[in-house]
Formats: structure tokens, C-alpha cells, sequence
């Protein structure tokens, strides 16, 4: 069993609690289960780069990210390559890896594949893109994203609960929801923020994203032409701090384990 793999390596970019001081340890997959149309890596997500990769080939690299001081091992577009991930993570868990497990996603997971996840992964990092069935539809291929991704967030908060950092500010177990604001508030942000907050929990840690930059086919689907503006991203926040929100981009209280 392989899985295709475009790059890994520790990763400085990443939300802080998973970057640390030694880098969140990512794993790129090549492929994904959707069709972003303004994807800014879209030749790994909609092409072909990398190379496969045995499960044991793929449990080397986990351990070597440890070897290398990495926090955390983070699987970027996971959703597509479960069976590789799990047979993988044996041989791994066999051979001494010990950090926490990130699972990385767009957020179009299936609950089957999440009941097989389930005690295995530690952290659960999300996107949450549309809050409107038809505007995923368009923009990312994909039909019924939005009330999938909510069951599945569902889930994965069953599973982990809210996100827990140690003492040193490094997450050792939880959910952290990512949310791109985009142009037009094509994302429907109000209503992904009272999702989170009404139905999940208002201490989510939510990493409220203002890059958007227009990338891939964005040209062709207005005003994704433009990037999200000042106005658009203070607008977006104040959607989710009334919302009730307590860790926007992390500040708020955090539970630390004893």
C-alpha cells in the first residue's frame, strides 16, 4: 500500500501552538479529494508532483521529522490516503514515534473514515471554506460540502475535544478549526462562526486566515480575482467574536493538562 508524497519537512509556518520552536512536522500528500479553483497549490492538490511512497517509506519520514526535534507530525491532504496513513503509522508507532499526530484536511471527511481514525489521531486541523452548498460547488467541485464538513467537525470534536496545549504553548490534543476569509464573503464566514460557536464549542481555537490571494483559476471566478480586504477580514473577526469565540487565532484561555 503507498500513498503519493510530494514533500516533508519541518514547517515554521503553521499555527503556533503545532510550529514551536522546531517546526510542525509536515507531510505534503499529493492530491486531494477537492477541486479548488483558487488553490495556491494546485499543482500538488490537482497534479501529480512527487513520488510514491511505501507505508514503511512513509513511517521512515515520520520518524525522521521526530529524529529532527519536530513537535508534532502534520498530514497535509490526508483525507485520500487513510488506508497508506494508518498502515504507516504501525510500523511508526512500532519503531518509537511518540509526538502527536496532526490530520491536516480541507474538511471534506467522511465518517467512516474518521471512525477508523479514531484514538489514533491527536489533533484535528480542519478547514471550514463554505458556509453555502452551491458556492463550494463552484469553487471546489464538490457537492454538499458544507453539511458534510459539520458532521465531520462534529466528530472530530467528539473525538479530541477543544484544543490543549502544555506548558510550553505546544498542542497536544484537540481541535483547531482553519477559516480562509474570502473576497465577497463568498466563504460565509457569519455562519461557520456560529456553527463553531453554537454547536461545537465557543473555547474552538480558530485560526480566522486573511491571506487570500488570487492563485490557479481565480481570474475566472469574480471577485476571487482580488485579494480580501482590510474592511472584509475586520468585518469577518467581528462576525466571530460576537459570535461568542473565545480563542480567535488562539488568544483566550487554553487548558493546560496537569
Amino acid at each position: 500500500m503507498s500513498a503519493r508524497v510530494a514533500s516533508y519537512g519541518p514547517h515554521h509556518g503553521e499555527e503556533d501552538p503545532l510550529r514551536g520552536w522546531a517546526g510542525s512536522g509536515t507531510i505534503f500528500f499529493s492530491g486531494c479529494n477537492l477541486r479548488c479553483q483558487y488553490c495556491q497549490n494546485h499543482d500538488i492538490s490537482q497534479g501529480h508532483a512527487g513520488a510514491d511512497v511505501t507505508a514503511e517509506g512513509l513511517a521512515g519520514m515520520m520518524l525522521a521529522l521526530q529524529d529532527r526535534g519536530c513537535h508534532n507530525i502534520n498530514l497535509v491532504s490526508p483525507s485520500h490516503v487513510v488506508a497508506p496513513i494508518l498502515e504507516a503509522l504501525t510500523f511508526a508507532a512500532r519503531a518509537g514515534l511518540r509526538v502527536p499526530i496532526v490530520y491536516n484536511t480541507g474538511g471534506f471527511d467522511s465518517l467512516e473514515a474518521l471512525a477508523l481514525l479514531d484514538g489514533v489521531v491527536d489533533i484535528y486541523m480542519p478547514d471550514m471554506k463554505y458556509g453555502d452548498s452551491r458556492i463550494a460547488r463552484r469553487l471546489s467541485r464538490v457537492l454538499a460540502y458544507p453539511d458534510a464538513n459539520r458532521r465531520a467537525v462534529r466528530e472530530m470534536h467528539r473525538q479530541v475535544g477543544d484544543l490543549v496545549v502544555d506548558r510550553r504553548g505546544l498542542a497536544v490534543r484537540g481541535l483547531l478549526v482553519r477559516h480562509l476569509v474570502l473576497p465577497g464573503d463568498l466563504a460565509g464566514t457569519s455562519q461557520i462562526v456560529r456553527f463553531l460557536a453554537e454547536e461545537i464549542s465557543p473555547n474552538t481555537y480558530l485560526n480566522l486566515m486573511d491571506q487570500y490571494r488570487p492563485a490557479y483559476r481565480a481570474g475566472q471566478n469574480p471577485p476571487l480575482n482580488r485579494p480580501v480586504s482590510r474592511e472584509e477580514y475586520r468585518a469577518a473577526r467581528k462576525m466571530a467574536t460576537q459570535a461568542g469565540l473565545t480563542r480567535l487565532d488562539g488568544r483566550g484561555p487554553a487548558r493546560i493538562p496537569n
